[in-house]
This record gives C-alpha cells, structure tokens and sequence, in this order.
C-alpha cells in the first residue's frame, strides 16, 4: 500500500509543521461579530470566517467580502435560530420547508428539535439556497461547516445533507476530529469522506475548557499543545456592544476571543515560539479542486 502524503505536504508544508486555520464563526449574525470578525482579519490572528447567510447583517458582510476577495469565507450552514429575542428564519421556500419553522415563523431554537420536526430533504433545500445566496452576493465560498453542529453529528443528516453539499459545490468541510466522531460511534466517517475526494484538516480543536477555566487560560493552554499537521480552531468573535451584550450572554467570552485573536500579544508569542504556520481554507479547497481535475 503507498505511503499516503499528508494535507500539510500537499499544501507545501513539512510533515512536521503546524499549520493553523483561526475561523471566526457566527459571521453575519450581527455587526459586532462582522466587525469584531474584519478587524481581526486585518489587524489579528483571524485568517477565515464562517458566514450564516439567513441573519440579519449578512448583506454587511457580503459587501466586505465582494470588496476583498482575499478574504477567506465559507457558508456556516444555518438550521437553528438559538437566541430568545434575536432570532431569522430560513431563506428558502417556506412552503417546502415547513418542518424547519418554529410556530413562532423563525427556525427551531436548537438541533433536537430540528431533527424531531424537520427532514434532511428539507435541510438540505434550506442549505442549497443558503450557498446560492452566498455566491449570487458575490462571496467566493471556501469551506462549509453547520452552525450548532446540526449537519455534523447526526450521520442521516451529515450523508444526505453536508456531504452531497460538499461534493455539489466542491468544497472542502470541517470535520470533528477521530476521537469525537469515534465517541459518537462514527470511526470511519473520516476515511469515508476522504475516499470522496473531500478534503478537510487533521486536527478539528472542539471544546475542551476546563471548569474553572477562563477563556484566555484555555486558549493559551490548547495552543500551546498544537500538534504537527492542520489544525483547524474556531472562535466566536463580537464587540462587546450595547445590542451584543442583549443578544448573547456569551458576549463576555466573544468579546474576549475577539482581543485574544487581535491584540494579546502572548498569543502571538506563542505561536512564534512554535513556529505556527498560519493559513485558510482557500488553500484547502483549492488544493481539492486540483485533485478533482486530476481524478
């Protein structure tokens, strides 16, 4: 059997290198997390984001995104609507798409009930107009994740639902690592989506913070533990502004990711001390695109 290369040698790093996608989720859902998003991407640590195209300051973040086509964007597909009073509906036909819509007119608040009410024929619809959205706005996609994990974790809706998406627009997916999905009794999920010809890094960091643990205590500790190939972590960055502050009783901890991504400069320091390569998606998918013409 060959020797298989690595994600890190094919996108033209070491077999020893780290190599690091910083995504910013939750892009869209707000102007402080547009905002919070951008400036870490100009100024800090942030090297992608995930946008969810059914909130309300998606067309914001659309129009950054159309005038700086470097910036790295994917679609964080969106079926739950979790906050009390902040809430968005789906984007595609309400009338095929009845089982994702709560009786208050907004999709369900969390991921039991959209699997209790809702078909993944119907997530999937809602997910393809939520991608055409994006790309008829302008956004050159590079990844696709689920907000919530909805897509993710449930194997009916992550085969009928993520990896058609994925194979559908040749788009590279975030994937948990092999021991969550081994815990959720998935082992060969992974190797299934690789034998697809779907890429996705090595390493997904997915919760982890130890009671008692701030925010800053648990990103310094889990980065500092980097191990050699891609990586992918995702944060939530937010201002911490007034309407934030009303939305999400998070906003403390977003606030936080966004200064700990932007400014901290220890955070930096020990990215430097180990050499971090930073990178995002766009690489990724684009590799995949080469590898799908070459198949």
């Amino acid at each position: 059997m060959a020797h298989e290369v690595s994600l890190a040698v094919k996108l033209g790093f070491q077999p020893g290198d780290k190599v690091l996608i910083v995504n910013a989720d939750d892009v869209g859902m707000s102007y402080a997390a547009n905002q919070a998003t951008i400036q870490g991407m100009e100024r800090g640590l942030i090297t992608a984001g995930s946008i969810m195209v059914p909130c309300p300051w998606f067309l914001h973040i659309a129009e950054y995104a159309r005038k700086h086509p470097k910036a790295d964007f994917g679609i964080h597909l969106t079926h739950t609507s979790e906050w009390q009073y902040y809430r968005w509906g789906p984007v595609g036909d309400r009338c095929q798409l009845k089982g994702l819509i709560d009786p208050q007119g907004y999709l369900w608040r969390d991921v039991p009930q959209v699997y209790a009410n809702a078909t993944p024929e119907q997530a999937l619809l809602e997910a393809r107009a939520q991608i055409r959205m994006a790309l008829e706005n302008g956004i050159d996609i590079t990844h696709l994740d689920s907000h919530m994990g909805t897509l993710q974790y449930s194997e009916k809706y992550f085969y009928e639902v993520y990896i058609p998406l994925a194979k559908e627009f040749n788009l590279p997916v975030r994937m948990g690592s092999q021991e969550l999905l081994a815990q959720f009794g998935y082992p060969d999920m992974r190797q299934r989506v690789r034998e697809q010809g779907i890429l996705f890094p090595d390493y997904l960091i997915h919760g982890g913070r130890k009671p008692g643990e701030s925010v800053t205590q648990y990103w310094k500790r889990t980065l500092r533990a980097l191990q050699p190939g891609v990586t992918e972590l995702y944060i939530h960055p937010a201002l911490p502004t007034e309407e934030m502050q009303h939305i999400a009783g998070s906003w403390r901890d977003r606030a936080e990711e966004f200064r700990l991504f932007t400014t901290d400069a220890e955070i930096r320091r020990i990215l430097k001390e180990q050499d971090v390569k930073l990178i995002g998606w766009r690489a990724i998918r684009d590799l995949q695109r080469q590898e799908k013409k070459r198949s």
